[in-house]
């Protein structure tokens, strides 16, 4: 049995709390690491925080001046030499199918071929990323190392529902955020991928705090459940509509925005039920889909919704955002709205998609000014690759 399968079946023997224990040892032993540290992305996308047993026991890093915060965003992993101390340090992304989780640094001694050991510390990153998924079924441990402070029970219950953070697949691209990132009450986002399909909903749902927090769990529950039941777009919204109008009686509703993009041809449907938007990048040239406004789910009985259709071409990029971005203000009252959107899509534009939501926000912090946060705010960006000869199916 080679070494990396020794590791990736003792990661799987382990107990969810010990799985850098168990990493840490196979380095040592099948590798010859002086040592390992596991370091996870804060909710915020600001700092990295180590895996410990007791959280902010180790001084958090920021992740945009640090080396291991280089590597969460760099497309190759970061070799680095340190000839005082001579030893050499591997930073590597952790990663669930594009989404990337965390880093982790692994020390050997001087003389270590450490270029030559990347693809298998590679491949052992992404094994740990799947392996704390599933762990963080029966652990907290993970998910206490993603925050700086407590969340809002709201915020609590919002995170809980999310997805990920980021997800790639051959045809396309995906990354969301979400501010403010401890304390979010009403905006959420979901997706799901089948092998035809990609569907993504962004919605918002109006309130604050645990109220509203309670009302988009409903409506992306009801949505989740229309869905896997096989129904169609405006089916779904359909009946998300029915559940939120059945609870609250037109009392709340919630703004939502579904698509679903077809894989092999870019063609899409979507429903559009309130305030989320879309803009497309196509050819460096940035413009808001425009689509006919749906009224927001659950504010009327049994309301009638209809698909609308557009088509994506391979180098495509879509940003959807909730108006908490487009309708932000800055200290004198200047709305953030299209222009400052396809200015920030314009600039960020060989960023992969799951950092272009993050660069959008700091554009969106420079305008807004050091006051308090009004809204709950997020976006979500795809990148559109298609399949290779079915550009013009």
């Amino acid at each position: 049995m080679d070494r990396f399968a020794v590791v990736e079946r003792a990661l799987r023997a382990a107990a969810p709390h010990a799985l850098m224990d168990v990493v840490e040892q196979a380095l040592r032993e099948q590798y010859g690491a002086s040592g390992a540290e596991l370091r996870m992305a804060d909710l915020g996308m600001r700092t990295l925080q180590r895996v410990e047993p007791v959280p902010l026991t180790a001084e958090p890093l920021r992740i945009h001046n640090s080396p291991q915060g280089r590597a969460l965003r760099a497309p190759e992993p970061l070799v680095l030499t340190d000839r005082a101390a001579r030893t050499v340090t591997v930073h590597l992304p952790v990663s669930v199918r594009g989404d990337r989780l965390g880093v982790l640094s692994v020390t050997f001694p001087s003389g270590t071929d450490a270029h030559g050991l990347l693809p298998e510390l590679e491949d052992l990153c992404r094994a740990l990323g799947h392996e704390i998924t599933v762990a963080e079924r029966d652990t907290d441990l993970y998910q206490r190392a993603r925050r700086t402070t407590r969340l809002t029970l709201a915020a609590e219950m919002q995170w809980q529902l999310l997805p990920g953070r980021s997800l790639r697949r051959r045809e396309f691209a995906l990354g969301a955020h979400l501010e403010p990132a401890y304390s979010t009450s009403g905006d959420n986002f979901d997706w799901s991928v089948s092998a035809d399909h990609l569907t993504v909903a962004v919605a918002n749902g109006m309130g604050d705090g645990v109220e509203a927090a309670l009302l988009t769990n409903l409506a992306v529950s009801a949505m989740r459940n229309a869905r896997r039941a096989g129904l169609g777009l405006a089916d779904q919204a359909a009946l998300t509509d029915q559940a939120v109008y059945a609870q609250h009686r037109g009392a709340a509703h919630v703004a939502m925005v579904l698509i679903r993009f077809e894989l092999a041809t870019g063609r899409a449907e979507v429903v559009e039920a309130g305030s989320p938007r879309a803009w497309l990048r196509r050819e460096g040239k940035v413009e808001p889909l425009v689509f006919d406004a749906q009224l927001p789910l659950g504010m009327f009985e049994d309301t009638h919704y209809v698909t609308e259709r557009f088509r994506m071409q391979p180098g495509d990029r879509l940003l959807l955002a909730t108006d908490g971005v487009y309708e932000a203000r800055s200290p004198a009252g200047e709305v953030f709205g299209d222009h400052a959107l396809a200015r920030s899509l314009t600039a960020n534009g060989l960023l992969p998609a799951a950092q272009v939501p993050r660069a959008v926000f700091q554009e969106l912090t420079c305008h807004r000014g050091e006051g308090p946060v009004e809204d709950d705010a997020l976006a979500v960006c795809v990148d559109w690759y298609g399949r290779c000869g079915t550009e013009h199916a």
